[in-house]
C-alpha cells in the first residue's frame, strides 16, 4: 500500500481528513495483527464497518471540498447542514430533481461519466452501505471488504485529483 503522505493530493486535504484516512489504515493493520481470541472467544468480528468509518468520513470531507473548489456547490452548501452528497451524486434521480446535480457537473467538467460513476459507486458502497442498516439488508462487512472499501476511497480521490485537475 502506497504511503498516503506520498499521494499527490495529500496536502490538498485538511489535517482532520488526513488523520481520518490514517486512522482507517491504522485500523486495517491493527485488526489484521489480532488474529484469533477476540472478545467472546470469537476468531473474527461479525462486521468490520468500524475500519471503514474514518475513511468514509474523510471521503465525505474530500468530496465537499472538491465540489466547493470546482464551484459545483456554494459556500452555503459547504458550511451548511442541508447539502446531501448522496442526493447530489445519484445518477438515478429523475432529471427534474437532478436540475443542479453535482453528478452532471462532474460529467461535464471532468471529462465524462467514468469519474462521476466511480464517485457515486464509492459513495454508495463505501459510505452508505457501511453506515446504514435496514432489516432486510444486513450489509455486514468482512475484513477483506473493509480493506477493499478503504482502498476504493483512496482510489476515487486519486482519480478525482487527476481527472478534475484540482
Amino acid at each position: 500500500m502506497e504511503a498516503l503522505e506520498q499521494k499527490v493530493w495529500w496536502n490538498y486535504l485538511e489535517t482532520d481528513l488526513q488523520k481520518l484516512l490514517i486512522t482507517s489504515r491504522f485500523l486495517v493493520s491493527t485488526v489484521k495483527s489480532w488474529g484469533v481470541d477476540l472478545p467472546g472467544g470469537e476468531d473474527e468480528f461479525n462486521d468490520y464497518s468500524f475500519v471503514v468509518f474514518p475513511a468514509a468520513k474523510a471521503y465525505e470531507g474530500f468530496l465537499k471540498k472538491m465540489f466547493l473548489d470546482l464551484e459545483f456547490i456554494t459556500n452555503e452548501d459547504y458550511y451548511g447542514k442541508r447539502f446531501r452528497i448522496g442526493k447530489s451524486l445519484n445518477p438515478s434521480l429523475p432529471k427534474e430533481i437532478r436540475k443542479d446535480s453535482v453528478y452532471d457537473k462532474v460529467v461535464k467538467h471532468c471529462g465524462g461519466k467514468d469519474l462521476a460513476d466511480n464517485l457515486w459507486e464509492t459513495w454508495r458502497i463505501s459510505r452508505n452501505l457501511v453506515f446504514h442498516w435496514f432489516p432486510n439488508e444486513k450489509n455486514a462487512v468482512t475484513l477483506d471488504e473493509a480493506i477493499e472499501r478503504v482502498n476504493m476511497i483512496t482510489t476515487a480521490i486519486d482519480q478525482s485529483f487527476k481527472t478534475c485537475k484540482l
